[in-house]
């Protein structure tokens, strides 16, 4: 894949990381917070595409399912 597709989705995930941040702080939601902190370093540690994909909708995920 190209570089061009690596730097889109790391910029997609990283913004609705810091969104997922904002949020939990916002309104005290640890599993936000960690979960935004999480978008926005993995993908400076992922090799493939599509494993970034991956688990970035994996972790865009967990707050919407897991509910407290």
């Amino acid at each position: 894949m190209s570089l061009e597709a690596y730097l889109f989705w790391g910029l997609v995930f990283g913004s609705i990381g810091g969104g997922y941040f904002m949020y939990g702080r916002k309104r005290p939601n640890g599993l936000a917070i960690v979960c935004g902190l999480a978008l926005i370093i993995y993908p400076y540690f992922i090799n493939s595409l599509w494993s970034m994909i991956g688990i970035g909708v994996l972790l865009m995920a967990i707050p919407l399912v897991v509910r407290r």
